[in-house]
Order: structure tokens, then sequence, then C-alpha cells
């Protein structure tokens, strides 16, 4: 199932703009709290500078859930940062670690967790995501994408000579896993956070219904 929301404008926007810029994620969303008919983890998939952070914020602000950011979880694991431990032990190390604290989430109830944009390369971590919770895929264009980590000196892949064509590469390898193992799809564009919630939230919560 996709959710498309409104078209971005024309005009480009500050390289470092992100969804983060239309919402601030620290105020409640306005209007009644919302609620789904389950309690399964709401797990966020999608590029790095999808806005799965941001989003996952407003979203889990808007049902009452508690937000988990899977890098996050990793780091206060390892007591470093994620680019150290890409450092140190190389992605392959960094693959296996996040494999293993994905697994300890993924069985939490009542979440909603924000993956890394690589969580889905094993095979085992997307069977995991598949059936332990509703899979919801934050699409963005390349374009879209390098506008918001341009300035952002964290993610150690795009260390290179071309980002913009390193997030080509990793989106070419990439996408097709996200659409694999995702329940529901939204293009986030330049929609504003809100209004990307208020759009999703109906979705989730005929998730299961269709289900059933």
């Amino acid at each position: 199932m996709n959710v498309t929301p409104t078209a971005c404008p024309d005009e480009d926007p500050a390289p470092d703009t992100d969804s983060a810029s239309l919402y601030d994620p620290c105020q409640p969303l306005p209007g009644p709290r919302a609620s789904l008919p389950y309690d399964l983890p709401i797990f966020l998939v999608g590029m790095m500078g999808a806005g799965k952070t941001t989003i996952g914020r407003g979203l889990a602000r808007a049902l009452g859930r508690e937000f988990v950011d899977l890098d996050h979880e990793l780091e206060a694991r390892c007591g470093v940062r994620v680019p150290v431990i890409f450092e140190i032990e190389g992605e392959e190390g960094f693959r296996k670690r996040e494999s293993a604290t994905l697994e300890r989430c993924a069985s939490r109830r009542n979440i909603v967790l924000a993956t890394g944009g690589g969580a889905i390369l094993a095979e085992g971590n997307r069977k995991l995501l598949r059936e332990q919770g509703v899979v919801v895929y934050l699409s963005a264009s390349v374009d879209e994408l390098f506008r918001r980590t341009a300035r952002d000196r964290n993610r150690p892949l795009l260390r290179t000579a071309d980002p913009r064509a390193t997030l080509r590469d990793l989106m070419q390898k990439r996408e097709p896993l996200y659409r694999e193992v995702a329940h529901l799809t939204v293009e986030t564009g330049c929609t504003p956070v809100y209004s990307l919630v208020k759009t999703l939230i109906p979705k989730l919560q005929a998730y299961e219904i269709k289900q059933a």
C-alpha cells in the first residue's frame, strides 16, 4: 500500500533542510491522541535522510507509544558512536551488532522503531521485521536525501568523494529490499511531518483489519 503526499516545490531548500525543520518533535501534535487496534511494534525503514527519526518521534507521540532509535540503542550498548564502530570494526562488524540489537528491540510492544538505513540488508533482519511488526518504508528521492544529509558528518558510508553518487548506488541496491519488507510505503518528499503522520495513522489503523 502506498501513501503519496503532495509534491515538493520546485525551489530547492537549503542544503541542511530536513523534515525536522517542518515540525518540532518536542511539541505535541495537535488534536486528540490516536490509537491502534494492536500493540505490534511499528518499524520504520528507509534510506539515511528519509526522516525515520523525526517522523518516528511524531508518530510515537501521536499514538502515545515509546519511540526507539536503533542506532541510539546500539550506541548505548556499545558506549561509542556509530562512526567509531565503523572505524574499528568495519561495516561487517557494525552489521552484526546492528542485527543483535534489532533482535532485542523487535520483541518490544507498543513502540515505534526507527531502523538504520542498512538494517534491511540481512535476510534475517528482513524476516524479523516482516513477521514481528508493521513495516513502513519512508521513501524519498536521491536529490532530497542528498539535501538532507549534505552537512551531516555522522554518516560513515557518505564519506566519499561523491556522496550524491554514493546515495544513488545505495538506493539502487536497497530500494528493492525496502519494498520487499514493507507493509506500507510513504513518499516523504517535502510534506510536513504532521501531515505525514496524520495520513499514515489511518493506514496503520486499517492494517490489522485487512490482515484478519
